[in-house]
């Protein structure tokens, strides 16, 4: 009869370079697989096409405004900083990225005021 507290000896089998690099290869085809269906959602469609295109309208007029008001505050830092330098170039420069913050950021109620 063996002893409980006997060492067993463990060691594992040798392994080929091959049939290691194939199992990495398997094992992480086999994750983004299950990742790929387990982080998966259903798109449904709405019920009208013209909504589904107005809201896409109004994301892209959304994003349009955001970039509207970016230059915005960039023309106000422009003109800030060319009174304080005296720099009539740069005030100029201020005064054209104001006008064009102001345009791209009412550019949804200009087109509408356009189209009628």
């Amino acid at each position: 009869m063996k002893k409980l507290n006997e060492s067993r000896n463990t060691a594992r089998l040798p392994m080929p370079a091959k049939v290691k690099k194939g199992f990495r290869v398997y094992s992480s085809l086999m994750l983004a697989m299950a990742l790929v269906t387990g982080m998966s959602i259903h798109a449904f469609a709405a019920g009208d096409p013209i909504t589904v295109i107005n809201n896409l309208s109004d994301f892209i007029f959304g994003l349009i405004r955001a970039v509207g008001l970016i230059l915005l505050g960039w023309g106000i830092v422009q003109v800030g900083l060319s009174f304080s330098s005296h720099d009539p170039s740069q005030r100029s420069n201020g005064f054209l990225t104001l006008a064009g913050g102001v345009v791209i950021t009412f550019a949804k109620e200009i087109l509408t005021l356009i189209t009628g």
